[in-house]
């Protein structure tokens, strides 16, 4: 099995980016160790704050985000960060090559269920006639990455990562301290018979959405004419390795339970990244109206519906979404 240097080089990654990515992986080795010891390292349950989300922080998503901030500042080739806890984006190195944004812990409502749970990054290239500070230079569209990848923190860590050369899986071995190649290509089958979705949320759907899953439930009775599954771990990372490993479609569609914030994803810290990803390994991901890669930010906390997987499903959705 491959090492991730080894690989990258194949692929003719420039080595500040692979130094970089080596950096964000040993800050998920240790955010692996400290999930892994759960209560014994009192890292379980909420702190008395909430993120810019307006969301309540769990312990451990203040230790990720510290580790992560800490490792990638360090490393002198970034220009500035941003996270999904943090208010502002944070200045580094202003003649950095690269912007990094990350979800230190998706998932992080399961961290006191033992469930799955993740890392999700993005690297962006640094405009160098921008200031560090300026929050302007993460407004780049999910087309614009030279990287994106998560660590799921699993039953074992495992890595899925892409620099536009399609997505490869690795797996964590604690005997070394690495992570190993153990899929050289992921491919999202083109169909699939398995949906996950929050269906608490059925009744605030928009119409589009309301017909296309009430088609799935049918099942072979209904104008698809077979049945689907539904599966639905509550973390955006659990949810994509599974259609990374074995297809499906994912959604997390816009509703009007909460008329300020009728999407739940932010764009640049969740959805871009998990694009890049499904798409270089032959999947779709879309809002039902465009294609989430091409769409520009406006704010670093930009939110976006997210339907992304097995091609033919995702595409099957988005013409529910036309008629």
């Amino acid at each position: 099995m491959r090492r991730i240097s080894p690989v990258l080089q194949q692929d003719g990654v420039e080595p500040d980016l692979i130094a970089l990515l080596k950096t964000i992986l040993a800050a998920c080795r240790e955010i692996a160790f400290r999930v892994s010891q759960g209560e014994l390292a009192g890292v379980l349950g909420s702190t008395l704050g909430e993120n810019i989300q307006g969301e309540t922080q769990k312990k451990l998503d203040v230790i990720a985000n510290e580790l992560l901030k800490e490792v990638i500042l360090e490393t002198g080739v970034v220009k500035a960060i941003s996270s999904e806890e943090e208010d502002t984006i944070v200045a580094g190195n202003p003649k950095g090559k690269y912007l990094v944004t990350f979800d230190p812990l998706d998932g992080s409502s399961n961290t006191d269920i033992n469930s799955l749970i993740g890392t999700i990054f993005s690297i962006l290239p640094a405009d160098p006639a921008k200031e560090a500070d300026d929050a302007s230079l993460f407004l780049q569209p999910g087309t614009a990455q030279v990287a994106a990848g998560y660590v799921l923190y699993g039953p074992s860590t495992m890595l899925a990562l892409t620099t536009g050369h399609g997505t490869r899986l690795y797996t964590l071995d604690n005997t070394y301290g690495g992570f190993l190649l153990t899929e050289d290509q992921a491919a999202i089958p083109k169909y699939t018979t398995e949906f996950a979705i929050n269906m608490s949320n059925q009744r605030f759907w928009q119409e589009p959405m309301q017909h296309y899953i009430a088609d799935l439930l049918l099942g072979k009775t209904g104008t698809r004419g077979k049945n689907f599954n539904m599966r639905w771990i509550a973390a955006m990372v659990g949810d994509v390795h599974r259609v990374l490993c074995r297809g499906g479609i994912f959604a997390y569609p816009t509703d009007t339970k909460d008329p300020q914030k009728p999407d739940k994803l932010r764009l640049m810290y969740e959805a871009n990244p998990m694009s890049f990803l499904v798409e270089q390994a032959g999947g779709v991901s879309s809002t039902g109206y465009q294609r989430i890669m091409e769409i520009i930010p406006i704010d670093i906390h930009q939110r976006v519906a997210v339907i992304l997987g097995s091609k033919h499903e995702v595409e099957t959705c988005i013409g529910y979404h036309k008629a």
